[in-house]
């Protein structure tokens, strides 16, 4: 067995990388570790191209084995299933720094797949999937152009932390995933807690930095376990054929740029490119092998061109599509409140991309539970993206959420999760739900000032205001324009999308992809900047809508009031059972009562009347009586030697038949009945605990 192996320092601990061992009959396969977590990464490639696409066919897969952390999946199959938030956005980050590294026009199937077989609850297995993952492709025979270099960066104390572990997380105040090549950074995935963007710059570099000999090992590596590149096809049209489509669409291509409507502009390129689609005559000069030009292959140039188009427009002209200059940001408009019955909604459009935001306000109940190798977590904020066909103009169902999806909403909640106040200052259970009913662009971060001014009309305590902005590049040699507010169509051809939120002083969640092979540092930084002051022009305009959050939550959330109890008395509260809560609900008309460990109540309830009642119930539970007092009690039973009556929430004491009234009583209830409410006084509280109690003395000190 011809096994090879490589060891490379990994922040406090070293990264093995192995091959030679397993899964010999992929392309390639490594053995990634890192402490006691292990990732296995397969790669494999189609022996052909797919036919009829015009697109690289790349599917990456990454999930987390449930005996890696020796558990046996929950539910009723008893195995892995649909993959989950964490295994979803994963794959996301797996996918977003490789894709670019394939040939142009490498049309053959790539599978990529990353299963975490070993947990040590330690580190997270992403940043090792990746890594394998650019390993695994790079000594294959399959086309790539990396290696890449991957780290996570937080910082504890103000000093930067490479590779935190799960526990030096949880003390960051930023967690951010640099990509990288020796020419430059590939992709960035990450939050921080309002950080100011020279902070970020500086862990940006210090990314790139850390992430080098990561580089250099994999290139080391593949000199001593590294097949030869096979030679695939690649999509090869007739050499002229570029040429006829241009000189037959060029022009009219330009008068579509000029288009500024999206619709309007879209139509007119769909009219242009069926007609040539359907004028096959005019490609029969470049049959290969008297077979016709496939529709792939024009339709590929066609988008060539339009590239070209496009980027001769913005570095000629220093025009976009829409007449904007490059810093220019498009029209931004808000509204709060379009819901009625929502717990708060708001409506933010930028251009033609618009989102609906509306928040609801759950209880303790309403958290999501999440299981992970690393254990169960419960999460009280949720903001969930979703995408309508109808948005773009498109005549198609929904049959859930994809990646993209997931992917959007997850930027989105990064984006806004560092402004929220804690459970504390604010315990409630929030949802956001992103509505894009518009899309031309950036409709990630339209959903974050959606959020965001949802927020502040649900009466959610924010610590400040946050906006989001995507900013593009297009790059011609060492020349480069960088792009405020960039719309679909300088997504689709331009060579970034830089997403970026944050507050007035800092940045919240920052994500870059890129379509060429690496970009500077410097470069980046401008980006940075430019979106820093495309951010506060559209905080201004949020703040024109709502400038805080109000003074109250709307009246159809749940009020929730919170006390606290000595962990002790959690058990009289809850009763055999929970009979006792169940009363305490029944009895007020609180809506939940939820009691943490430490002795914690949350009480939930409609109304502030329920809630009152509810709390006075609990805080009377665990007062101590007090002898020689008065109390209101009701009468629980009747026997034939007095009544047992309740004077304080859960607690019951015996009034003796001689101290019902004056006098001799035959039978008790001549003058009691279960239900009556009367006067006590607190006589006595015997060795064995019990309460004995007195109508008549009561009623004698009261007059």
């Amino acid at each position: 067995m011809d096994t090879k192996k490589i060891e490379i320092p990994f922040g406090a601990q070293n990264l093995i990388i192995e091959t030679g061992k397993l899964a010999k009959q992929a392309n390639a396969s490594i053995m990634v570790n890192c402490g006691g977590t292990s990732v296995l990464v397969a790669v494999c490639m189609s022996k052909k191209a797919k036919e009829g696409i015009d697109f690289f066919p790349l599917m990456v897969e990454y999930q987390e084995k449930t005996y890696a952390a020796g558990k046996i999946p929950g539910g009723f199959f008893k195995r892995e299933g649909r993959p989950s938030q964490k295994e979803i956005l994963t794959c996301r980050v797996i996918d977003r720094p490789i894709r670019p590294l394939f040939p142009e026009g490498f049309y053959n199937e790539v599978v990529v797949t990353s299963n975490v077989v070993s947990s040590d609850g330690e580190n997270d297995p992403d940043i090792m999937a990746l890594v394998g993952a650019s390993a695994a492709l790079h000594i294959s025979d399959i086309p790539f152009d990396g290696p890449i270099g991957a780290v996570r960066v937080g910082m504890v104390d103000d000093a930067f932390v490479l590779n935190p572990n799960y526990e030096q997380r949880e003390q960051s105040v930023m967690d951010i995933i640099v990509v990288g090549m020796k020419n430059g950074i590939v992709m960035i995935e990450g939050e921080a807690k309002d950080i100011p963007e020279d902070t970020i710059k500086a862990a940006l570099k210090f990314g790139e930095d850390n992430m080098q000999p990561i580089i250099d090992a994999q290139n080391e590596f593949q000199k001593i376990a590294g097949k030869e590149k096979s030679e695939v096809a690649l999509f090869s049209p007739h050499p002229d054929l570029k040429n006829k489509i241009s000189e037959l669409t060029k022009d009219k291509l330009t008068e579509a740029y000029n288009i500024g409507d999206k619709e309007e502009r879209e139509n007119a390129l769909h009219v242009l490119l069926d007609s040539l689609l359907a004028d096959k005559a005019v490609f029969d000069a470049f049959k290969v092998d008297d077979q016709e030009v496939p529709s792939a292959h024009i339709r590929t140039l066609f988008d060539q061109i339009e590239y070209e188009v496009v980027r001769a427009s913005i570095f000629g002209e220093g025009k976009r599509a829409d007449g904007r200059g490059c810093k220019d940001v498009r029209a931004v408009s808000g509204e709060i409140g379009p819901l009625p019955r929502t717990h708060g909604s708001a409506v933010f459009t930028r251009g033609q991309t618009q989102s609906l935001g509306v928040v609801t306000l759950g209880t303790k109940r309403d958290e999501q539970m999440v299981e992970s190798l690393t254990g169960m977590s419960y999460n009280n904020f949720m903001l969930h993206y979703n995408f309508p066909a109808f948005s773009v103009g498109e005549a198609r169902g929904s049959r859930g959420p994809g990646r993209r999806e997931i992917g959007h909403g997850e930027l989105a909640a990064k984006s806004i999760r560092g402004v929220l106040p804690t459970k504390e200052e604010f315990p409630y259970t929030i949802r956001i739900v992103s509505e894009i009913l518009e899309s031309n662009g950036s409709s990630s971060m339209a959903s974050v000032c959606a959020g965001v001014l949802s927020l502040m009309d649900a009466g959610v305590p924010i610590k400040a205001p946050v906006a989001g902005i995507a900013i593009g590049i297009v790059m011609d040699g060492d020349d480069y324009r960088v792009l405020s507010d960039i719309m679909g169509l300088e997504d689709h051809f331009g060579d970034m999308d830089f997403k970026i939120a944050g507050t007035e002083n800092g940045i919240t969640a920052i994500q870059l992809d890129l379509k060429i092979q690496g970009i500077a540092l410097n470069v980046l930084s401008e980006g940075i900047d430019q979106a820093r002051e495309a951010r506060l022009g559209i905080l201004e305009n949020m703040k024109k809508v709502i400038s805080k959050p109000k003074d109250d939550i709307c009246e159809f959330a749940p009020r929730i009031t919170t006390t606290h109890v000595p962990p002790e008395k959690i058990g009289e509260i809850i009763g055999p059972g929970g009979k006792m809560i169940k009363r305490i609900m029944e009895e007020t008309g609180a809506d939940s009562i939820d009691i943490d460990d430490d002795g914690k109540v949350l009480i939930a309830a409609t109304n502030k009347e329920s809630s009152q009642k509810a709390l006075d119930f609990v805080n009377g539970m665990v007062s101590l009586p007090e002898v020689g007092k008065i109390y209101p009690a009701k009468v629980m039973k009747v026997t034939n030697f007095g009544a047992f009556c309740e004077f304080m929430p859960g607690k019951q004491g015996l009034v003796h038949v001689s101290e019902v009234a004056d006098g001799f009583i035959k039978d008790v209830t001549t003058v009691l009945n279960v239900g009556d409410e009367i006067k006590v006084k607190l006589l006595e509280i015997d060795k064995m605990g019990r309460m004995n109690l007195s109508k008549k003395q009561a009623e004698e000190t009261q007059v």
